[in-house]
């Protein structure tokens, strides 16, 4: 995640007494007060339209794999279900990617945000999202929330005549997209220190951006949960409703859980390898291997079924509800089910990595869960330190991210989670160095 005016152009640090006064002119100079009030009045229409999105997504994946299959005669999603809904994921992508502008949106193998999304390339981004997901592609929603945020923070500027690529501009794109990702990332916290160590930034670039966004940010969240209060609509935002039991984690946690956090980071990038592969591949006759690589992320999907006898839409999705039923139920899959998700839904999530569109986040950190539940069987490794484990690893390894990694889990995990904290803190930091040192091959024309 890259925010807007990073340090390739920040000027070389000032004195403490200068960058004090700096701050202070920032702050009182008579256009930022007003780019503030902007942000208030942004984050509401972002978190509206984002509720609406992700409301939308929830009902069309809910019709798609629940209420589909009952009408059809069958209590769950049969193993050949994913196989015509990926196909008709791909076919319906193709002619998006191929023709409309912005092209459904970034490769979710480059990463979480990319370019602000201009008001222009915004519906294609949308309908890709809304279009696609919901028929079970192995991404998330966070990539499409956030270029509904800059898409609509730009189309805010245009009305007010600030040029899209000024300072300004950037920085209320940036509040956009801030705005929807904390949306369903558990609020300004979460997506606030995301945007500080993905920014590198600091002293008074770091305040100057990072106000508006928390601003836009907690505006929209309020909302955000009203509106879903009020009418009851299911969003599929990453949370736990329940976690198993907690309990401090000892030396065994330690002793397993690290190589573990590393084993997860090898998985992670070995996955995002696969991505842009599959991405150099696809950059070629686009349409027909768009849709080809749908249908294959249908037959891994398809052999998880097979292999395991559960329900393909455990391995379909972004995995937020797979997360859920993991953490509450965790000793309900048994490690050969496990082993198998991980595998199934983990070459489905590299191959989407790098030919379909959605964000990269959700499924990774339910492979990471899975991958942490498997081991957990192991003399003193526990259920609970493996989960929190698994969902910091996978964070930090697919976002390069650590602290923001450890702060998401902290809160996902819940008011127990301070007694995790080492743990998590400790699985984020050895993830993400494993994966800085993992070679991550590239795309064709890379340097």
């Amino acid at each position: 995640m890259t925010a807007p005016g990073g340090p390739a152009d920040a000027p070389a640090p000032a004195a403490p007494d200068q960058a004090e006064r700096t701050l202070r002119e920032t702050l009182v100079s008579p256009g930022y007060p007003r780019l503030l009030l902007l942000c208030v009045l942004l984050g509401v229409p972002v978190a509206l339209a984002c509720f609406f999105f992700v409301g939308l997504q929830h009902q069309l994946q809910h019709w798609v794999w629940t209420s589909l299959p009952g009408a059809v005669g069958y209590h769950t999603p049969p193993w050949w279900w994913p196989l015509p809904a990926l196909v008709l994921a791909g076919v319906i992508l193709a002619p998006i990617v191929t023709r409309m502008p912005g092209a459904g949106g970034h490769l979710p193998v480059d990463g979480l945000g990319g370019a602000p999304v201009g008001p222009r390339a915004l519906p294609s981004a949308v309908l890709a999202a809304l279009a696609t997901l919901p028929l079970g592609v192995v991404l998330g929603p966070e990539a499409p929330l956030m270029a509904v945020g800059s898409g609509l923070a730009l189309l805010a500027l245009r009305r007010t005549g600030t040029p899209e690529d000024s300072r300004a501009g950037k920085v209320v794109a940036t509040a956009g997209s801030t705005a929807a990702i904390s949306t369903i990332l558990g609020g300004p916290v979460a997506a606030a220190v995301l945007l500080i160590e993905g920014a590198g930034l600091g002293g008074t670039r770091l305040v100057a951006l990072l106000l508006p966004c928390l601003l836009a940010s907690a505006a929209g969240a309020l909302v955000f949960t009203g509106f879903g209060h009020w009418t009851g609509l299911k969003i599929g935002a990453l949370a736990l409703p329940v976690v198993p039991p907690s309990t401090g984690p000892d030396a065994g946690d330690f002793l397993w859980g690290l190589p573990t956090a590393a084993l997860i980071a090898v998985l992670i990038t070995l996955a995002r390898r696969l991505g842009r592969r599959t991405a150099s591949w696809a950059g070629r006759r686009t349409a027909a291997r768009t849709v080809l690589c749908a249908g294959a992320v249908g037959v891994c999907l398809s052999a998880y079924a097979l292999i395991t006898g559960r329900s393909p839409a455990e391995a379909a999705l972004s995995g937020q509800s797979t997360l859920a039923a993991l953490a509450d139920r965790p000793h309900a899959w048994s490690v050969g089910a496990l082993v198998a998700l991980v595998a199934c839904k983990g070459l489905a999530w590299g191959i989407a990595l790098g030919s379909l569109r959605g964000g990269p986040i959700f499924p990774s950190v339910l492979l990471g869960a899975a991958t942490a539940l498997a081991c957990s069987g192991l003399p003193g490794f526990g259920v609970t330190p493996a989960l929190a484990l698994g969902i910091a690893a996978a964070s930090a390894a697919v976002t390069g991210l650590p602290l923001a990694s450890a702060v998401l889990t902290v809160l996902l995990m819940g008011s127990d989670a301070h007694q995790q904290t080492p743990l998590i803190v400790m699985a984020s930091v050895v993830s993400f160095v494993v994966a800085q040192l993992v070679p991550r091959g590239r795309t064709e024309g890379s340097p």
